[in-house]
């Protein structure tokens, strides 16, 4: 559970850094999606290093969602009554880490058909033009609101998860509590806002 989350944790850091090159124009945004298939060039053919990263990306997801429901029947087994009370500390985030976590599993197949195989994409999808297609999704109430939902579900998943994942990989103790808290804290809002200013942008017409 740990790792698989660290792992997709990677994979947003690096994603919010490539969606904040959108601010800098379609010719620089449609070139780093044009870099993204070509990575690795000349030892790999074009999309190689692209699909090697969705492969290593998709196995993290599924492990990171049957470990999920591993701990899940777990803890069912191990007390079947649940808490008349509520634990005392228990934040928002942690009470409801599995809701985000089926949020933001649908977020992913949605995202996927509009942005990658323009399925489900408004205005008509145009390969190789991320710019456009990006404008033209947040152009719509919907794809803000679908976007912006699952963004902030993201933030509260982050914000649990990392400070989990130190405590299940013995990195966090009670010196460092406070400090993983928040990095956690930190690390979830940064991502949480990185990701939803590019459909503020387009909603507000300094992106174009």
């Amino acid at each position: 559970m740990a790792v698989s989350g660290l792992i997709m944790l990677g994979y947003l850091v690096a994603h919010v850094m490539g969606n904040l090159k959108v601010f800098f124009g379609p010719e620089e945004f449609n070139a780093y999606g044009h870099w993204l298939r070509t990575m690795g060039a000349p030892v790999l053919h074009y999309s190689w290093a692209l699909w090697l990263v969705r492969i290593v990306l998709l196995a993290a997801v599924a492990g990171h969602a049957v470990s999920a429901y591993q701990l899940s029947r777990r803890d069912i087994k191990a007390r079947p009554t649940g808490y008349v009370h509520r634990r005392k500390g228990s934040s928002y985030a942690t009470r409801t880490m599995r809701w985000g976590g089926i949020i933001l599993a649908l977020f992913i197949v949605w995202h996927i058909l509009d942005l990658t195989t323009g399925t489900v994409h408004p205005g008509g999808f145009q390969e190789g033009h991320p710019y456009q297609n990006v404008v033209d999704t947040f152009s719509t109430w919907y794809g803000n609101a679908v976007y912006i939902v699952a963004m902030l579900a993201v933030g509260l998943h982050v914000r649990h998860g990392f400070w989990s994942a130190a405590q299940t990989l013995g990195v966090g103790n009670a010196r460092r509590e406070r400090l993983l808290k928040a990095l956690a804290n930190g690390l979830a809002l940064v991502l949480a806002a990185g990701f939803i200013s590019v459909p503020v942008a387009v909603m507000t017409g300094v992106v174009s």
